[in-house]
């Protein structure tokens, strides 16, 4: 029984040895040393054997199991050893070969140019300020003088919220930069001279509309502050941004919230501000030599008494108009404003 003892475990171990993934070792355990394995077979013809050689086969047996249980860990970790080094083989990066470059995206072109106005007002001293896209009727119509029952309140297309109605009025989601005004008054410290660039929502869409769109307003209030501050900052910003050759004209116009108001009108850049081509065909874009630019006037009194300034002895200008339509003007040809969100790659990657 020892010499079949001793070859069972000649053979376990010469199995186990040659086991070439960790399936064909477990099955080797199985088969040699496990419950019903063929050692624990053999030991159960201990009962035929001679008492006096019961203990010495005992021993051999244990000893054997042990030997047989040391060469599978024995295995199992070489097997483990070449998988790992097979995998980083595999997976091995060298540090020497060129990468891959990530695709590096880039800011969009309206935000281009927000960062690029903001920039402009800073030289001269305005700050950039920050208000409510969502805010009370009070501060988008009442306190720019445009009390609820008043018409001039049509032209805005507002989105009201389904929300609880204060004081103030309901909610509604900005149509304009305006309610920046009083609020930025509120704060009591003057003079102002702030930009609020942000977000207003109207009921438009269309090529030259989207229900969402940008715009900056500009607002100085000082002790006598004239049209003539309000020109010269003008056209500081228009050669600023679109070029040294472009002018600026004010056309009359009228605004609930500044006295007097103007239409900010700039030269066409494709014709130079002549209403024709070079043929003396007149210019598709502008056909008489100038394109609308924005709002702007000085601030009326109601508007100053809003925010808390005696309008006797401070006086001030506002202006705005819209981010994405300054972008078309400077030369972004485009004929459908809605393009520039439509998250086109093939037009976003131009900028």
């Amino acid at each position: 029984m020892q010499d079949q003892l001793n070859a069972l475990k000649l053979e376990a171990i010469q199995i186990v040895e040659k086991a070439v993934d960790e399936g064909a070792v477990e099955n080797a355990e199985i088969k040699y040393i496990g419950r019903k394995g063929e050692l624990t077979s053999m030991l159960k013809q201990l009962a035929h054997v001679d008492a006096s050689e019961r203990p010495i086969i005992g021993a051999l047996a244990n000893a054997i199991k042990q030997d047989i249980e040391a060469a599978i860990i024995q295995r199992r970790m070489q097997l483990e050893d070449e998988k790992m080094g097979a995998l980083g083989e595999r997976e091995r990066v060298d540090i020497t070969e060129p990468g891959v470059r990530i695709e590096q995206g880039h800011m969009h072109v309206v935000t281009h140019a927000v960062n690029e106005i903001t920039d402009i007002f800073e030289k001269i001293g305005f700050s950039r300020t920050r208000h409510p896209e969502i805010d009370w009727d009070y501060f988008a119509f009442e306190s720019l003088n445009m009390p609820a029952d008043h018409p001039a309140r049509d032209e805005w297309e507002t989105f009201f919220m389904d929300a609880p109605v204060s004081m103030r009025g309901r909610m509604v989601m900005t149509p304009h930069t305006s309610n920046a005004q009083v609020r930025e008054m509120q704060k009591g410290v003057l003079p102002i001279r702030m930009i609020n660039i942000a977000k207003c929502y109207r009921r438009q869409s269309d090529v030259s509309h989207v229900p969402m769109f940008h715009q900056f307003e500009g607002l100085y209030v000082d002790t006598d502050v004239s049209i003539t501050h309000l020109r010269g900052i003008l056209d500081y910003f228009v050669k600023e941004f679109f070029g040294s050759d472009r002018v600026t004209r004010l056309r009359p116009f009228h605004f609930r919230f500044t006295e007097p108001s103007f239409e900010i009108d700039i030269s066409c850049g494709a014709c130079g501000g002549s209403g024709a081509d070079h043929d003396g065909v007149k210019c598709k874009i502008c056909k008489r030599g100038w394109l609308e630019l924005g709002g702007a006037g000085m601030v009326h009194p109601a508007v100053l008494k809003a925010g808390g300034i005696d309008a006797k002895k401070y006086s001030g200008f506002a202006f705005g108009w819209g981010v994405e339509r300054t972008c078309i003007m400077r030369g972004l040809k485009i004929d459908d404003l809605r393009i520039l969100y439509k998250n086109d790659l093939r037009f976003l990657k131009q900028f």
